[in-house]
This record gives structure tokens, C-alpha cells and sequence, in this order.
């Protein structure tokens, strides 16, 4: 799989924005959406003012990868990975058509436009992050009970479910089972539960055959005319905490596929986590860079050149 050419910070389309995120641009296509991976990249809620090259790329070809390999499991949203400019001529009338930038090829998807289910659908496999910490303090990951004596990044008995909300600002907060009822009802509720823990599984068992532990991850459903499906992105370093399974260690922190090297260099350089986010050295570029483009080839098999 060859490099795309790069999107630093943002695309500017004529056509209808249908949202700006921290990292991926969506317009409107009027039953579809067309969803650009740029290559922004946030840390401590902010996004900060360098992209990382090639970063898009993997993230967008990394979820059309998870959304067919996962397809018989649960629907998902993609309808089209765009691999060539002119495919969206399909979803484009004639008369708005316009010169298709080269960076939309390997970039972008074109998916279904659905009501999107505000939850945050987090499996944890192993204890780390914000579960080790709460493990610490209480013995609990998302107020669940475990085992007494577990370690930093151990497996956890059986993968959990802890689902949040999905906060526009600020951190999500843990949602309950009864809450997300609520929400979507009984039925679509256990759905989201049985769909989760369903990939997660599938997904680790790929993984682990290629010697990568995803730790956790977290996805998002929306209701296709009241048909559960899976939206947004899967399973790619920026929504998983994915290891190395020949370095892993159990009772320490694990070097992670992801934007590791930048939040280190950020809490090293005494940023105080408010806007303006400083400007990155090149190596810490080049760093984070290449864990995006290891994650990728390590799961798909692919070489990006």
C-alpha cells in the first residue's frame, strides 16, 4: 500500500460540512456522508498545531480493514472506501461535481448517514489506563468488582464492558447499563452490549496471531432505520490501546501503537494541558509517525512505502 499525499490540519471542500472533529472531516452527501481522515492529532484535548504524516492514511484504511473483516458480525456503516477520486461520482450530482483532490484516494470513505447512538461503547481486555487507576483506588474498573491483587496490564478474567458517554468537551463519564436502556430501549441496550464484546473478541483473537494485544478499545453504533450498526472508526490506534505481544510485561505500563512518543514529549516539555498546545520537533514527528505505520502493517500484513 503506497503513502497518500499529506492533509495537515484541514480539508475545505465545497461541499456542505456536515461536522469538523479533532481529527476526521465529515461532509454532507445527502444520504451519505464522505468522511476524511486528516492528519490532526490531539493529546490532552487539544489538537495540536503539527499533523503527523501518513497518520490519516492509516487511520482510514485501518477501519475499512476492521469494518469488512468484522461485517459478519455486526452491519457497519461503509459503503464505499475511496481508492480512486472518481468513485464518488456515484454519490456526487453532476452539477456540484468538482476537481477531486488526489488525497481523497486511500483517505476517505463514503457511509451511511444514520442517527448516530451517543455512547461510548469502551471493552476493556486487560487492566491499564483509567481502569488500572480506578482498580487502584477501589478494586473496581467502571464500579464493576475484580479480583483482589491484579497487576498493571494484566488480562483481565474476561473482557468488560464499560461504556461512556460521548462528551463533545471534557472527559467522558461512565454510563451504566440502565442508563444506556433509557436511552435506546431494552433490545438495541443488550445489542450494543453483545455487538462490543463480540468484536473486541474476534478482533483480539486476530491480533494475537500476529503478535499484537488490543488491551481495550472503544466503538460507536448508530440505528439504521432501527437496525444497530457500527459507525465512525474501529479498532485503530487512535480508539485502542494496542501492544506489542513480545514485549509485553505484566506489572508495568506497555509501550503502545499509538501517540505515545508525542504525550511523552508533551508532559515532559511542562505544558500546562491548555490551548495553544506547543509546536512538535521533527522527531517526535517522525516517532509517533511510524507507530501509526507499525500498527498498520503489523495487523494488515501490508507494507506502507
Amino acid at each position: 500500500m503506497t503513502k497518500e499525499p499529506s492533509v495537515l490540519v484541514k480539508t475545505d471542500l465545497p461541499l456542505p460540512l456536515f461536522i469538523r472533529g479533532k481529527v476526521r472531516d465529515s461532509y454532507d452527501l445527502g444520504s451519505h456522508l464522505l468522511i476524511i481522515a486528516t492528519d490532526r492529532i490531539s493529546a490532552f484535548d487539544s489538537v495540536l498545531p503539527n499533523g503527523i504524516p501518513n497518520k490519516g492514511f492509516v487511520l482510514n484504511q485501518l477501519s475499512i480493514f476492521w469494518f469488512r473483516k468484522t461485517a459478519q458480525l455486526v452491519p457497519n456503516h461503509l459503503v464505499e472506501a475511496v481508492e480512486d477520486v472518481h468513485s464518488l461520482d456515484t454519490y456526487i450530482p453532476e452539477a456540484n461535481r468538482f476537481p477531486y483532490p488526489a488525497y481523497l484516494a486511500g483517505r476517505s470513505m463514503v457511509v451511511k448517514k444514520v442517527k448516530r447512538i451517543p455512547v461510548e461503547c469502551v471493552v476493556r481486555g486487560y487492566l491499564a489506563g483509567s481502569g488500572w487507576a480506578e482498580y487502584q483506588q477501589h478494586g473496581t474498573v467502571a464500579g464493576l468488582p475484580l479480583p483482589k491483587g491484579l497487576r498493571e496490564s494484566e488480562e483481565l478474567p474476561e473482557p468488560l464492558f464499560t461504556p461512556t458517554t460521548k462528551a463533545e468537551t471534557g472527559h467522558d463519564l461512565p454510563l451504566s447499563m440502565d442508563e444506556i436502556r433509557k436511552l435506546v430501549g431494552e433490545e438495541i441496550a443488550e445489542k450494543i452490549k453483545e455487538k462490543s464484546l463480540a468484536v473486541y473478541n474476534y478482533a483480539r483473537e486476530y491480533a494475537q496471531e500476529r503478535g499484537i494485544i488490543i488491551a481495550d478499545t472503544k466503538m460507536e453504533f448508530g440505528l439504521d432505520d432501527g437496525r444497530l450498526i457500527l459507525i465512525d472508526e474501529l479498532l485503530t490506534p487512535d480508539s485502542s490501546r494496542i501492544w506489542d505481544a513480545s514485549l509485553y510485561k505484566v506489572g508495568q505500563s506497555q509501550p503502545s501503537y499509538d501517540k505515545q512518543p508525542l504525550r511523552d514529549w508533551l508532559v515532559a516539555s511542562g505544558w500546562n494541558k491548555e490551548p495553544p498546545a506547543p509546536e512538535l520537533p521533527p522527531e517526535v514527528i517522525e516517532a509517533t509517525a511510524r507507530r501509526y505505520e507499525q500498527a498498520y502493517e503489523r495487523l494488515t500484513g501490508k507494507e506502507i512505502k
